[in-house]
Order: C-alpha cells, then structure tokens, then sequence
C-alpha cells in the first residue's frame, strides 16, 4: 500500500506546483494576521496559545483523529499552499504528508517542525521491528512540549517580527502553565506504588511519558498504529500481565478497542483477571463535551484516569 499512498501524495504536491493557481493574500487577510495551518489537534492549540491574535490558525485534523494514518486531501493540500505557516510534528508523524511538506518552501511557505525545537539526542529510538527512524510522540513529554513551544514562537517571530514580542510573551505564559501541568502530574504519580507502575496501552504511544515519568510503558502494537498485533503479540503480553500481577489496561481514543479486548480475554484464559480501566488521548486531543480539547486538559484527563486506575 505505501507505493499508493506515495502516488496520492504526489499527485496532491503536483496539485500544488501546477494544477492549483493560489492566489496571493488580500490586505485584509494580511491584516488578520499570520494564516497558520497545523496538522495534529496538539500542534493547533499550541499555535493558537502562542499566537494568540495575531495569527488565524487552522487544523488539520479533528478530536480522535489518527495522524499516522491520515491522508491529506485536495482541500488540506490548497489549505497548506496558501497557508503563510505550517506547523507539523516531524519525526515522520504525518508520514502521508511527507512529499506535499517538502513542497512548500517553493511556494514561499514557512514550516515550523514542532520536533527540531528539541535535542536531537532526547528523541527516543523504537524497537527493532519497527519501519521509524523515531519515536515521534514528542507530546508526552511536557519538558520537551515546552520546548518544542519555545521553537514554535521563535520562528513565529522570525516570520512576523512587528509582533515578536507578543509571541515571546505568549510563549512564556504558556511554558509557565506546562510548569503546572508538570508539577501536577508528579504529584498524582506519587499515589501509585512503585511496583504499580506499568502502562499497559493499544499502541506504543508512551515511550516520552514513561521516560519522564517512571513508568514502564507496554504497547501492544508498534509505534505506529498501521503495525498490526497478532495473536503472538497478544499471548506474550497476556504472560506479562500474569507474570507483572497487572491487572488495568487501557484503551486509545484514536485505536480500535479490538486488540485490547483480546488481551483482557487472554489473560481471563490463564486465570487472571484484567479491566479496561479506562480510555486515553494518544495521538489527538478530545473534544470539548470530553472536556479534553487542549492539551492541558487533555493530559490532566490521561494523568487522573492512569492514576486512579493504578493507585489501590
């Protein structure tokens, strides 16, 4: 299938390049300020806390879509084209939109990679089995979310540097309320025992929290949610549940609740007894009915239902 989706995203960069005559931007809509288009509903909210009103920020993808597996379409592609910014993850995140990003610069398009704000040297590796050079789930990490913050308002500001105070200044006030958030979420961590610190999820979305936080993560499927669990994979980690005395998994709001349902079934066949305790956000925000559109709200959501599933 990968050499359909490479052929759909050149097609869609050629609609760019040739086939797409954008026209410039009227005064007015320079006057509204930066037009920003981010992919991921992470990336949104962080452009539109640092830019505050002085950019017009557009999203890609809604509450419980899953970037790795979203294509583009003809509409997101013109969107991009016009856009003055992109802001995208990296680390082959939005691996579908790899041929239309490399296009932009020639349409005078200024990309902002959230992931090269942070050292080179924290990204995680994945395991060997799997096709990604990174593990690119930047987010969980809220010291790395802060920087990959402070990237986003320097380039910003590089962009539109009439306005660079404010997106400083923004930028500062959103880092000090990831100071909470991170405060926050070690002290709801110290409820759970030690021993209880295992993260059992649908995919391998975690690796950032684990290594920030002191929990040892399990996915059951790889880093990207295209890699499929087979029934090995499931009978392995049905043995570490038992094995571990494990007794909460949890399912993604972006991954079908399949695999984990075959999990809890597996370890109910060797005799133990394992809950769903409970839905988390992965790879996008919620919605605001979830109360869980912005990703402080979105983590705090995560952190508590993690929490009060792990701590008795």
């Amino acid at each position: 299938m990968k050499h359909v989706y490479k052929l759909i995203s050149g097609l869609l960069t050629l609609f760019i390049l040739a086939g797409c005559q954008v026209t410039p931007p009227t005064e007015e809509a320079t006057d509204s300020g930066l037009s920003v288009v981010a992919t991921t509903s992470m990336i949104a909210d962080l452009a539109h806390r640092v830019g505050g009103e002085h950019v017009t920020v557009t999203g890609l993808m809604g509450p419980g879509v899953d970037p790795h597996d979203y294509q583009p379409s003809t509409s997101d592609v013109i969107k991009m084209g016009e856009a003055d910014v992109v802001i995208y993850n990296g680390l082959s995140l939005e691996e579908r939109f790899v041929e239309v990003f490399d296009s932009l610069s020639e349409r005078g398009v200024l990309s902002i990679v959230v992931a090269e704000g942070i050292s080179e040297r924290d990204y995680r590796n994945p395991e060997e089995d799997d096709d990604l050079e990174y593990d690119p789930h930047i987010w969980f990490s809220v010291p790395h979310w802060q920087e990959g913050t402070q990237h986003v308002a320097d380039q910003l500001s590089e962009k539109d540097p009439e306005n660079a105070s404010a997106y400083q200044q923004n930028a500062k006030e959103y880092i000090e309320d990831l100071e909470e958030l991170d405060a926050y979420i070690r002290e709801r961590i110290e409820e759970v025992p030690e021993q209880s610190r295992y993260l059992v999820t649908a995919h391998d979305a975690f690796q950032y929290f684990g290594a920030e936080y002191g929990f040892e993560v399990v996915g059951l499927q790889g880093l990207n949610t295209q890699t499929e669990a087979g029934t090995g994979d499931i009978s392995r980690l049905a043995d570490f549940l038992v094995e571990k005395e494990i007794r909460a998994v949890f399912v993604e709001s972006s991954v079908s609740p399949r695999n984990i349902e075959a999990l809890i079934e597996a370890a109910g066949s060797r005799g133990h007894e394992v809950t769903n305790a409970g839905e988390l956000y992965s790879d996008a925000l919620g919605s605001a009915e979830e109360n869980a559109e912005t990703y402080i709200k979105m983590y705090t959501s995560n952190i508590d239902t993690i929490v009060d599933a792990l701590k008795d």
